[in-house]
């Protein structure tokens, strides 16, 4: 579309977590939003992430956060669903070695809990929410499917990045570039479908928030959507 989206509509990634941000910002850079991440603003109670479905998880995160900020928000729960495991961590991806767990404590108890174990078959699985104040919510899915490798290989990424091995890229996502990740992994698929749309989910916006301040065009704001 051009023209009547040259302003910049913003939106909030409701995360804290840089590496889902970049991750953010990248795939959709480009689009006429000024993404914001929970950094940009004062403190802000923390969500309670009991819904015991992705999707559940996703939805409590964008809506709290559009209610309390007054601005639409975006937020996905992903996680890593292993098929030796019966489908764990799963949505408990972030703390499956304990509420206040780093990545690589994570990293260790999943590799602990696979030693010897033949099957190596995993995905990662990502759902995003779109929310707006009002509660009303857009929804994307995506999927990546992979191998657990046996041990950590590659510096970038995060979370369980290290040791999910891609066979169509011969590496694991701690190996491969942002640009190529985001073609593969599963966020990157499920924030491409919302970016494939983006055109409707800005009019959408502009429907469910019709006195939404804009900021001013920044930069080229001609994008050709």
């Amino acid at each position: 579309m051009k023209g009547c989206l040259h302003m910049l509509t913003m939106i909030v990634i409701a995360t804290r977590n840089t590496g889902k941000t970049t991750e953010i910002r990248e795939l959709l850079k480009g689009y006429p939003v000024d993404l914001k991440n929970l950094d940009d603003f004062g403190p802000i109670p923390p969500v309670v992430e009991d819904g015991i479905t992705f999707e559940e998880n996703a939805y409590k995160k964008a809506s709290f956060t559009a209610r309390v900020l007054g601005i639409p928000a975006i937020a996905d729960d992903s996680g890593l669903v292993v098929e030796a495991l019966d489908g764990s961590p799963g949505v408990y991806s972030a703390r499956y070695a304990g509420e206040n767990a780093q990545d690589a404590d994570n990293t260790r108890k999943l590799l602990s809990d696979m030693l010897g174990v033949a099957n190596r078959r995993a995905a990662f699985e990502c759902v995003i929410s779109l929310a707006v104040p009002s509660g009303a919510a857009l929804t994307y899915e995506g999927r990546c499917e992979g191998l657990i490798s046996e041990s950590p290989s590659g510096t970038g990424g995060f979370g369980y990045d290290p040791v999910f091995f891609h066979p169509d890229s011969g590496k694991t996502f701690a190996e491969i570039g942002l640009e190529e990740k985001g073609k593969v992994s599963h966020r990157g698929r499920a924030l491409k479908e919302m970016a494939n749309e983006f055109d409707k989910v800005l009019l959408w916006i502009n429907q469910q928030m019709p006195g939404q301040d804009k900021q001013g065009c920044m930069g080229n704001c001609n994008t050709g959507l």
